[in-house]
């Protein structure tokens, strides 16, 4: 039986061998992207290249990616849906297109040398066409040439077929690939339109051939890009023939250090109580994954820091439905780093920090629970004078916007008092809440990434300055520990021990803003890492480069290893002005700075 490590091996055996370039996975946390808080997806750090830069691997590339998606965080406990996953990805830039991507994903999948599926198992998915764009002809066309019978391609719409950055950018029809969970074979005629929940999809193909200008204006691209993504957990679960991704071995380490815990059994009948196990399971790993990052990010209640909260939060709530009380998570993380420490050392390395988080925000959240009991026993004397015997739903939403005190908590100690909370009234308040920060955080996503590239590369230009005035500074101890950049402003995480002093920020700005005027040239340069720090280029601590780099050179002011993008020249940057300095964490300031 293949594991999720073999898999993975596999894979990346297979495309090497196809004349691929096997590339390191990036952080969790994108740098120089204002789009996402997370690398969402096994693309994400390739936006760059796919957008035209050129890679210093080559054309042809391969790589398993960290990704983490909360937008269906709901779903999470059911049979596949996960926050936290690994994409196994292969991209083609400006290289091959759709008949040999689909022929690699075909002979992977069912070679008796690589996967070996039942081919009468899989079905596929092509796009259907729309007004700007025909059906994707081709792309059915190559899946018959495999042996696809006509009844397992599903022609499908631009919800389910079309693959985009944004509202604008670079585009194009996708081919998804399932695999039929049901019993037996799948009858004639079933594909994913027919049946959609008895397939499930592990990998998705992506033809980009088209740049959006607008809504309704498709321009073609001067290179043709093949962008895959197949589901490491996911497939992992088809090949060990499980009915859940929590069945296997991502997961069953984890659930057996929660039953431990717990006294009670995984897989006994209860649903309700196998729902919390997978939660806890699921945001347990993702939450290892996001403390372990090397630019990780701490709880906070902002951004980033938030999702990483709700997730750590919403594991202790779901392990107390468990019957688990205190600090717990620390324990079933060990056995996540154990487990993933050959592909993903640098759990290993940030242990300590994991534990350390995990304990600090769980007691945390265990004071907020408190606080919360408290709070709702100063309302009960009330409350039990309703002869209704009814809780208003408007004093829960109340309990939980307040003091973060969760639902099915207040619905418990109303319970124990005689009293039934109006859900209804809770839910509506709760989807206004919800509505609200939705709005809030499509700031952060709206005009998707082609439109802020602009702004974006501005930005990442003027944190390489910014990093070399602290160091002129500060001294050669700074070094970076993480950047995150929207339209507004820049965030700058270094190493340094202390505050600076008004005189250190003013003269950092004064630095940053003399080299801007001084309309620097901005040259790029592809050597070996070895070769890049030998010529005095700056290589981020904690970060994965390939075997050949990128060197971006300011002048003769600067020089780093980096991805890019970059604006050609500092002059185009325009007056740089630092607004705030404070602490990130123990050891790591933070710098928010502005373009004006």
């Amino acid at each position: 039986m293949i594991t999720i490590h073999e898999l993975r091996r596999k894979y990346i055996e297979f495309f090497t061998s196809k004349g691929h370039v096997e590339i390191s996975g990036k952080s969790l946390i994108p740098e120089n992207d204002p789009t996402v808080l997370f690398t969402t997806a096994g693309m994400h750090p390739l936006v760059p290249y796919l957008l035209g830069e050129a890679h210093p691997a080559g054309r042809r590339l391969t790589d398993y990616q960290k990704c983490i998606r909360t937008g269906d965080i709901e779903e999470v406990g059911d049979e596949a849906h996960l926050t936290f996953f690994e994409m196994l990805g292969n991209w083609s830039l400006g290289g091959y297109f759709k008949d040999e991507s689909i022929a690699f994903s075909w002979e992977f999948l069912t070679s008796p040398k690589w996967l070996a599926l039942d081919p009468a198992k899989i079905s596929v998915t092509v796009f259907i066409g729309d007004d700007n764009t025909p059906r994707d002809e081709v792309s059915a066309a190559a899946w018959k040439r495999m042996g696809m019978p006509d009844d397992r391609i599903a022609w499908l719409g631009a919800d389910d077929n079309w693959w985009k950055v944004g509202p604008t950018g670079p585009c194009g029809a996708d081919t998804e690939i399932f695999y039929w969970v049901g019993e037996g074979l799948p009858p004639e005629g079933s594909n994913k339109g027919s049946d959609p929940k008895l397939w499930m999809e592990i990998w998705n193909n992506v033809f980009m051939e088209f740049n959006r200008v607008d809504e309704k204006t498709l321009v073609k691209l001067p290179a043709q890009n093949v962008d895959t993504g197949m589901g490491l957990e996911r497939t992992v679960c088809i090949l060990q023939g499980k009915k859940s991704v929590y069945d296997t071995e991502a997961f069953t380490p984890i659930i057996a250090a929660l039953e431990k815990l717990s006294s009670k059994s995984y897989g006994a009948g209860d649903h309700e109580l196998d729902r919390s196990f997978r939660i806890v399971a699921d945001h347990v790993r993702t939450a290892t994954f996001i403390l372990g990052d090397p630019k990780a990010v701490l709880p906070s209640n902002t951004g980033s820091g938030y999702v990483l909260r709700r997730i750590i939060r919403r594991a202790v709530r779901h392990g107390r439905k468990l019957g688990i009380e205190g600090s717990f998570l620390s324990i079933p993380a060990e056995g996540v780093v154990e487990s993933y420490a050959e592909p993903y050392p640098e759990l290993v390395e940030n242990r300590t920090r994991i534990v350390e988080e995990l304990r600090r925000e769980e007691d945390k959240f265990l004071e907020t629970l408190k606080t919360g009991e408290h709070e709702f026993e100063k309302m009960l004397p009330n409350l039990l004078r309703n002869p209704q015997k009814i809780m208003s739903g408007r004093l829960a939403f109340k309990l939980y916007d307040t003091y973060g005190f969760p639902i099915e908590l207040t619905e418990e100690l109303a319970s124990e008092g005689g009293l039934k909370v109006n859900r209804e009234e809770f839910d509506e308040a709760y989807k206004k809440h919800q509505e609200l920060s939705r709005a809030g955080s499509e700031q952060v996503f709206k005009g998707g990434l082609a439109d802020h590239s602009e702004i974006s590369t501005r930005y990442h230009t003027a944190t390489h300055l910014l990093h070399k005035a602290l160091r002129t500074v500060l001294g050669d101890h700074v070094a970076q520990r993480g950047s995150n950049i929207t339209t507004e402003r820049l965030r700058f995480d270094f190493s340094h021990p202390a505050p600076m002093a008004k005189e250190e920020l003013a003269e950092v700005e004064r630095i940053v803003n003399e080299q801007i005027s001084r309309d620097l040239p901005i040259t790029m340069a592809m050597m070996s890492l070895e070769e890049a720090r030998a010529s005095g280029a700056i290589a981020l601590f904690g970060e994965k480069y390939e075997p050949v780099v990128k060197v971006y050179t300011i002048g003769d002011f600067s020089k780093e290893v980096c991805g890019g993008p970059h604006v050609a020249n500092t002059g185009s940057l325009g007056k740089f002005r630092i607004q705030k300095e404070q602490s990130s964490s123990a050891g790591v300031r933070r710098i928010y700075g502005v373009l004006e």
